[in-house]
């Protein structure tokens, strides 16, 4: 028997596979219909995905897999992971590295092996996706080999979102982040059934203030009855620090704080967080007589469970042809808003019923959540002829309404093929929602067929996220500056600190690039926390040396206010570095300012009142401009650069950039325009008496010692600023 061999990076390779989260050599149901559908699709009795550990192997996922040798020693997924490509052993007897493998010999009688290697993004080898058989099968042909390798993707996309899981279980988002906002209620608590948070739907549902959380602890909120039982659990989870194999209610009873007791669906999580075990409880409406039928309890359409059984269902079928279309209704929320809640649910249960006609009998109209749809239709569908009924279906919904009122709405609809686009239930919805998301990038009432290029992108961005948490832990990111410029004398007033990725393959990223995955991901208060302290550090070097009035700008992102201490955080870090509140100048957009318009500006107000500067970013381009003029405590505001490159050549531009400074002088606010290139810009905001310039005229962003340079030069630029 010949033994595999090791590779030469085994060591890098055992510790890629310790990113997927297997300690305890489970399972992995993701997996499960893939290896289903390998054994259909080749009529092997067994199919398996194989991870491949130090000295043995085990099954993440298996189907006909009985009792078997699993040391690496005879595995033949241990000698796949060598392989390139599909390794092939059509008659394992005939084979010189096989035919005297315990495998072949024993009690399993492998006759016949064929296995991909599975890799990490990196590169790595993590283990094979295999099928055997008891017979030799001599016909195996290379296009069976490439459709095994084509299934292959699958399960690694599979062990991809496996390990972007498991990186967000280590690197979570903040609670208010995730949940502060989320209409179910949601309760984070610890080893010890203390609370850590809760949002104010959990709130709420209990009956208590949202500050009430101090104190409480879980058990306190549950029934007599079933206290017991769940405290016995959590401790059973806390030590095994795991819910697997902890079975845990689907439902129970909770006490309000009226006493009263509440029947409650509940969805139990857990994650370790430095040794300790942090849970978090989703709640649902145990009460609701559809919550377990399979049905939509507003619509009566099949619910999300049902749809992904039936797609599941429908793809074992041979051929699996078939189409999922997933449909979204275009700016539903402010319909619910402006037209009421009742109106809403009557413009969803109407939309339901107009599908419902659009469609064939052996069509499955769903409701996926809130205002999504979903159809599976079991028929085979051209591409051209899926586009088509797509359009049909949004056009149809873009017939006027009749509810109490006549009602317009319009949707858009992403679609997927079985199974040219995917062969799996998971991928083939998933596709379908890149499809949609692409299409409402296109404007209301949008129909997109799925392109492979979407699932490339999508990747790219999951894995552009992943390499964000590397890029924390190493240090790669480094801040930019660009002079800020008093328009009267051309002396440097300020700087505006500007992030960079040095990334390792890239070379240096400048913040269009990344900056959308990082504000949207949770590291984004990490990073603005770092910004917060480098930028502040920087310039307290700069005003001791060079010009103790030299003031810092700093962009703010959402995920800093929502983590809570915001103003403690940016007060520390000035304490820290001995500056005073004067050298700071936050920045915030009009899009943080309205997502969560409340809180925004509490804190905006303490960190005004603390006499730091409150700049509002590209001013102009948004559409409530002037009212937060009049309710924010602004300090200056920024022209956009869109306005004022035109404003030497369209009256327009022009117009509006006098119009901000008009308005800045009453509001007594200091002003900056953005984007200055040329001579003829700069005389005409001296003309309009702008107070500060920053643009490419005065300076490019540049890294900090190119600052320091800048400094202490300390004369007028070129240009004449009479």
């Amino acid at each position: 028997m010949k033994c595999p061999t090791l590779l030469p990076n085994e060591s890098e390779r055992l510790q890629a596979l310790t990113r997927y989260g297997f300690e305890q050599e489970q399972m992995l149901k993701s997996l499960d219909p893939v290896v289903q559908i390998a054994s259909h699709m080749f009529a092997m009795p067994v199919a398996a995905v194989n991870m491949i550990g130090s000295d043995h192997v085990f099954f993440a996922a298996a189907v006909g897999v009985g009792d078997v040798d699993m040391r690496r020693d005879v595995s033949f997924c241990a000698h796949a992971i060598n392989q390139s490509e599909v390794m092939v052993v059509s008659d394992t007897r005939r084979d010189e590295r096989f035919f005297d493998n315990p495998l072949v010999t024993g009690d399993a009688q492998v006759r016949f092996y064929a296995g991909v290697p599975l890799r990490s993004p990196d590169g790595f080898a993590l283990g094979a996706l295999c099928i055997l058989d008891h017979q030799p099968h001599p016909e195996f042909s290379p296009a069976d080999a490439k459709r095994l390798a084509e299934l292959a993707k699958m399960a690694s996309d599979r062990l991809e979102l496996r390990r972007i899981e498991v990186a967000s279980t280590r690197f979570r988002p903040p609670f208010a982040t995730y949940a502060g906002n989320l209409p179910s209620p949601v309760i984070w608590f610890d080893e010890h059934l203390q609370l850590l948070e809760w949002n104010q739907a959990a709130a709420d549902l209990l009956g208590f203030p949202l500050a009430a959380k101090t104190g409480l602890t879980f058990d306190r909120l549950l029934a007599a009855p079933a206290r017991e039982e769940f405290c016995s659990l959590i401790a059973k989870a806390c030590a095994q620090s795991s819910l697997e194999q902890v079975h845990f209610p689907e439902a129970l009873t909770i006490t309000g704080a009226n006493g009263l007791d509440i029947p409650i669906g509940l969805v139990l999580l857990a994650w370790q967080e430095e040794g300790r075990m942090t849970f978090e409880v989703i709640f649902k409406d145990a009460s609701h007589p559809n919550l377990d039928d399979g049905l939509d309890g507003l619509t009566g359409l099949a619910n999300r469970g049902t749809f992904y059984r039936r797609v599941e269902s429908h793809l074992l079928q041979s051929p699996p042809d078939g189409a999922v279309l997933v449909i979204d209704l275009d700016g539903f929320k402010d319909l619910n808003d402006t037209l009421g809640q009742g109106l809403g649910d009557d413009i969803l249960r109407a939309v339901a019923t107009r599908l419902t006609e659009c469609v064939g009998k052996d069509d499955l109209v769903a409701r996926m959540g809130a205002d999504e749809f979903a159809i599976l239709s079991p028929q085979h569908l051209s591409p051209a002829a899926a586009l088509s009924f797509a359009q049909q279906l949004t056009l149809a919904l873009a017939q006027p309404l009749s509810l109490n009122q006549e009602v317009r709405i319009s949707a858009c609809c992403g679609l997927a093929l079985a199974p040219q686009q995917a062969q799996e239930a998971i991928e083939l919805v998933s596709n379908a929602d890149l499809a949609l998301c692409k299409a409402k990038t296109c404007g209301p009432g949008r129909a997109q067929l799925f392109d492979p290029n979407l699932r490339k992108e999508a990747v790219s961005r999951r894995l552009y996220g992943l390499e964000l948490h590397r890029a924390v832990d190493r240090g790669e990111f480094l801040l930019f500056y660009q002079p800020q410029i008093n328009m009267a004398d051309g002396s440097i007033t300020g700087a505006e600190a500007l992030i960079r990725w040095r990334h390792p393959e890239r070379g240096l990223l400048s913040p269009a690039s990344f900056i959308h995955t990082l504000e949207n991901g949770p590291l984004a208060a990490t990073v603005g926390s770092w910004v917060l302290n480098e930028a502040c550090a920087q310039a307290a070097h700069w005003r001791r040396i060079f010009n103790d009035q030299l003031r810092i700008g700093i962009n703010l992102c959402g995920a800093q206010f929502y983590g809570g201490g915001l103003t403690d955080d940016v007060l520390a870090t000035l304490s820290r570095h001995g500056l005073p509140a004067a050298a700071l100048e936050l920045e915030v957009t009009e899009n943080i300012v309205l997502a969560n318009a409340d809180l925004i500006l509490e804190n905006l107000q303490l960190l005004r009142a603390c006499g730091i500067g409150i700049a509002f970013d590209d001013f102009g381009t948004g559409y409530a401009s002037l009212s937060l003029l009049k309710t924010y405590p602004l300090s200056r505001i920024k022209i956009d650069q869109s306005f004022v490159r035109g404003i030497a050549t369209s009256k327009r531009d022009a117009s509006v950039v006098r119009a901000i400074l008009d308005m800045a002088r009453d509001f007594e606010l200091e002003t900056i325009a953005e984007g200055i290139e040329t001579d003829a810009e700069l005389h005409f905001l001296q003309r309009e008496h702008c107070t500060e310039g920053q643009g490419y005229l005065f300076g490019k962003p540049m890294s900090a010692r190119q600052f320091e340079t800048l400094l202490s030069a300390q004369q007028p630029a070129n240009h004449s600023f009479a």
